[in-house]
């Protein structure tokens, strides 16, 4: 496995301040052409991170995606997996999620039993990543495939309670995730709290659609913002978004 580069970047940009701007790359809903448009319009925002994976990848074009973005720029490539499938050692780094908001022992510790030998030989860096999905006011894809209850919206309590917990276990990453085609993003109210509590770097994403929004959650305590279904409607917004959220 690789050295920690992406996650050093990740715990000093939370040190200093320095809020960051991810692209979330769903193989299911981007063609060719918005990729590249997606990439081109990321190299001039100055985005810090790519993000590719999905709870439901229904083709084989992740490995396409994380080559294409490795080959047109040097933004770090993360895999934000939904299965084991969608491991690949073509990018720099993997989040190891844990779905800790949740009580299904498969996203907890299943699949991961299955997948570490596969990364112990890979040239990848692994993060281990307590996942959170929070209610977006929706039924979303991540909760019906994990098969399991997001945290309730107005219960900053239960993030709060269960990222420590994620902490003590050995975490070195808190994402919470309001999840792909949320009606509402995660409140600032939660992000702060959490944030607060939680001595790790803090990653948000989920629900977010306008600079101002990504402005609160960064102001609240997000340390990575993290946009996938507003950049595939309307690529032009990342130059927006990034200038945004770097400006915090």
């Amino acid at each position: 496995m690789k050295n920690s580069e992406v996650y050093t970047n990740l715990v000093e940009g939370r040190k200093r301040q320095q809020k960051k701007l991810a692209v979330l790359i769903d193989p299911d809903k981007v063609d060719g052409s918005a990729v590249e448009q997606l990439i081109e319009k990321a190299m001039s925002a100055q985005v810090d991170y790519f993000f590719v994976g999905g709870s439901l990848v229904m083709n084989n074009y992740s490995a396409r995606w994380i080559e294409r973005v490795k080959q047109r720029c040097s933004i770090p490539v993360i895999i934000f997996p939904g299965s084991t499938f969608q491991v690949n050692d073509k990018a720099d780094a993997l989040f190891f999620l844990s779905l800790i908001s949740g009580r299904n022992p498969d996203l907890l510790i299943g699949q991961h039993v299955v997948s570490a030998p596969i990364l112990h030989q890979m040239d990848i860096e692994v993060m281990p990543t307590g996942y959170l999905l929070i209610d977006g006011g929706a039924p979303t894809t991540v909760s019906y495939i994990s098969n399991s209850m997001p945290i309730p919206a107005d219960k900053p309590q239960i993030a709060v309670c269960t990222a420590l917990a994620g902490q003590l276990l050995g975490m070195k990453i808190m994402y919470l995730d309001s999840g792909s085609g949320a009606k509402q993003a995660v409140s600032e109210a939660m992000i702060q709290q959490v944030s607060q509590v939680v001595d790790l770097p803090l990653i948000v994403g989920g629900g977010i659609r306008t600079p101002e929004q990504a402005v609160k959650s960064c102001q609240a305590g997000a340390d990575v913002i993290v946009v996938g279904n507003a950049f595939e409607q309307n690529p032009l917004l990342v130059e927006a978004m990034a200038k945004a959220v770097h400006g915090v």
